[in-house]
């Protein structure tokens, strides 16, 4: 056992660190040793468990009704409000539009988002073969414009079957105004679904003075996500929808087979009950005043970090924040893609993000608590990534391979035309490039559906 156990820590080796605040996505640290204890405890007992059948695990099924319980007057459900434990964010968001298609019953479904909605709306329509249509948000708030998004309502007015809104958006950190939004959607007797992955266990306790939950009466459902700030471990996500009849059209059943009686309430038939336990468990460990002290640290670390990027030299805010994460964006004297291989060498992890429209590439920054103990530490590192970025002067990617890249039919192209492409953007092999910049340099200048192409090439091939 010892030998496995040791090859497991080698594997882990060139992993980023999911303890100590220092990676700034992917993963949550709450600082508290104590529950991420108990929420490897109840992993780890409750890891051959399955959620397949509730009646042969009535555990599962009780511990999903505590977790619903628990969210429900946090985000001013109705009494009549039911819930859905997902594996994550991106299953709560595929079952909320999954549900909405299927409820509506129409051809050519459609659903209207903000430009700045996460990436699990697009393989909801990907996957469902439900239009998406994305509206530009304001430049100067990164938020929803709402009669922006009535137009667009209104274009597809006979086929739309959901609008959404973020409570906050994942890449700039802020709200929608989901009230106004919602409205427009129950005029028009739509489902109106607010994506609080992120947020949903930060807001409760913060400051926000705007309606963004099911206080609002035209929101239908809400994600939130517990393996993010509830910390505990993955992947735990609720979907909440206000009543019974709302979120029927998202079990399954089928019987159409000499086995056993198909019934699903999640994409999943099999679901380990390792990740419910092990969110039931923390949850409960912390509990609610725990989780305001945790959120208090949280937006006092944001709080600072915003005042830090507001007074360093070459780097801004893309918009305020309004919860715990952060965009940072730069003038011309250096580049954001840098920017983060500096920071990286730094001992800190911000993840870039590619420019799209009219706006401009920037570095994601979550703030989880466990940063505040390295707050010091980040203001030098920040500091002193910026010198060095603008020492070292923006990835500068040739005119003709711009020009290149914006001719190319990924359609047209074959393995070897993607082994050489790779091989160009510093991605050959299954190798990650210690410095990312001008990989993602050259990435941030490929349209869209090139860069997708690329990516999903060299992901491949990290899995053959």
């Amino acid at each position: 056992m010892a030998d496995v156990l040791a090859e497991l820590e080698a594997l882990r080796a060139h992993d980023l660190p999911t303890h100590g605040g220092r990676t700034l996505a992917y993963v949550y640290d709450s600082g508290l040793a104590e529950a991420d204890a108990v929420g490897r405890a109840a992993l780890a007992s409750f890891g051959a468990t399955n959620g397949l059948d509730p009646t042969a695990f009535p555990s599962l099924a009780a511990m999903e009704r505590d977790l619903v319980a628990l969210a429900r007057p946090l985000f001013h459900a109705p009494d009549t409000a039911v819930g859905t434990v997902t594996s994550g964010g991106t299953e709560s968001i595929l079952l909320a539009v999954q549900t909405a298609r299927d409820a509506a019953g129409v051809h050519r479904p459609a659903m209207v988002v903000p430009t700045t909605a996460h990436g699990a709306f697009h393989k909801a329509a990907h996957y469902f073969g439900v239009e998406l249509v994305a509206v530009d948000v304001d430049l100067a708030t990164m938020r929803a414009v709402p009669d922006a998004m009535a137009v667009a309502m209104d274009a597809v007015a006979d086929r739309l079957v959901l609008v959404a809104v973020s409570a906050p958006s994942y890449a700039h950190g802020v709200v929608d105004p989901v009230a106004a939004v919602a409205a427009l959607a129950a005029d028009r007797g739509v489902r109106c679904h607010v994506d609080a992955c992120i947020g949903g266990w930060v807001l409760p306790w913060s400051a926000y003075p705007e309606p963004w939950d099911l206080a609002v009466a035209g929101v239908t459902s809400l994600s939130a996500d517990l393996h993010k700030y509830a910390y505990t471990p993955k992947g735990v996500s609720l979907l909440l929808h206000r009543d019974p009849a709302l979120r029927r059209p998202q079990f399954f059943a089928s019987a159409d087979w000499p086995g056993y009686t198909m019934l699903n309430a999640t994409m999943q038939s099999t679901r380990s009950g390792g990740p419910l336990a092990a969110a039931w468990a923390v949850t409960r460990h912390i509990g609610v005043e725990g989780y305001r002290e945790l959120v208090a640290t949280t937006l006092a670390t944001t709080a600072a970090v915003a005042d830090l990027v507001r007074g360093t030299e070459h780097v801004r805010l893309a918009a305020e924040p309004d919860a715990s994460l952060l965009a940072v964006a730069t003038d011309g004297a250096l580049d954001v893609f840098t920017l983060a291989d500096e920071l990286s060498g730094r001992g800190w992890f911000v993840q870039p993000q590619m420019a799209f429209r009219d706006l401009p590439a920037t570095l994601h920054l979550t703030i989880s608590a466990a940063t505040a103990d390295g707050l010091d530490d980040l203001v030098v590192a920040l500091r002193d990534s910026v010198a060095a970025a603008v020492a070292a002067g923006p990835v500068v990617v040739a005119p003709e391979l711009r020009a290149a890249a914006a001719a190319l039919d990924p359609a047209t192209l074959d393995d070897a035309a993607f082994d050489g492409l790779l091989a160009l953007a510093g991605l050959e092999g299954a190798a990650v490039p210690d410095r990312m910049a001008p990989v993602n340099a050259l990435l941030d200048a490929a349209p869209p559906r090139l860069r997708e192409a690329l990516l999903i090439a060299f992901l491949d091939r990290l899995t053959r």
